[in-house]
């Protein structure tokens, strides 16, 4: 539950403090996503008070000056306002590699053959730079029934089978090409052999006596 107090610090002025502890439904576990609430929560804060908005391992904690009740309840209701729905606060790469402790070579293989269904896209601007980037999001409650029934697991000795299977038939094939060369040299040989005796001089005349008989 939400918690407000107003605590003095040693040489400090007094400050106004209020901390939001974050569902598992949200967090989902995850260091990584808790940081990124914390970042879209800031995002919707003015930019001068951005700042006293931090986290402290599972929760979010504000942190103002007495001196600004005022913006502090502000700030407060829109902190509570925009947590009211962050548990369906779509996840982003980084997050689901940690929540689901998968490597970013996974999450881009299954998510083109399907098995990562995306929740659409986002597009946004890197810090203190003009270009964009565009990206892929996923849906927290996929990501959380996905989490649940163990679906890495499963794609992992699915891929581990692929794998095995295609080793097969690369090694299968490989060993026919290597039959088709052999076969295609053994009968360049004998046609080249049979080429050198029918060019011999006299060959015929050599025939027809009937030596070879």
């Amino acid at each position: 539950m939400p918690k407000t107090a107003t605590t003095k610090k040693e040489s400090d002025d007094p400050e106004l403090i209020r901390e939001w502890s974050l569902p598992v439904a949200a967090t989902l576990g995850s260091a990584v996503r808790v940081k990124g609430i914390l970042q879209e929560i800031r995002s919707r804060l003015p930019a001068a008070v951005r700042k006293s908005l931090d986290m402290q391992s599972s929760a979010l904690t504000l942190v103002m000056p007495e001196t600004s009740k005022t913006a502090f309840r502000a700030t407060s209701s829109v902190i509570s306002a925009a947590l009211e729905d962050i548990a369906d606060l779509p996840i982003i790469p980084r997050e689901i590699e940690e929540i689901l402790t998968i490597t970013a070579s996974e999450r881009k293989r299954w998510l083109q053959d399907g098995r990562l269904p995306s929740a659409g896209t986002r597009t946004v601007r890197l810090q203190g730079r003009a270009r964009r980037i565009t990206f892929h999001v996923f849906d927290p409650r996929i990501v959380e029934d996905l989490l649940d029934r163990g679906a890495v697991d499963e794609w992992r000795e699915e891929d581990a089978a692929a794998k095995a299977e295609n080793r097969r038939r690369a090694a299968y094939q490989a060993k026919l090409t290597r039959s088709l060369k052999k076969q295609k040299t053994a009968k360049q040989v004998e046609q080249s052999a049979g080429e050198a005796v029918n060019g011999l001089s006299g060959w015929d005349d050599f025939e027809s006596d009937g030596l070879l008989r």
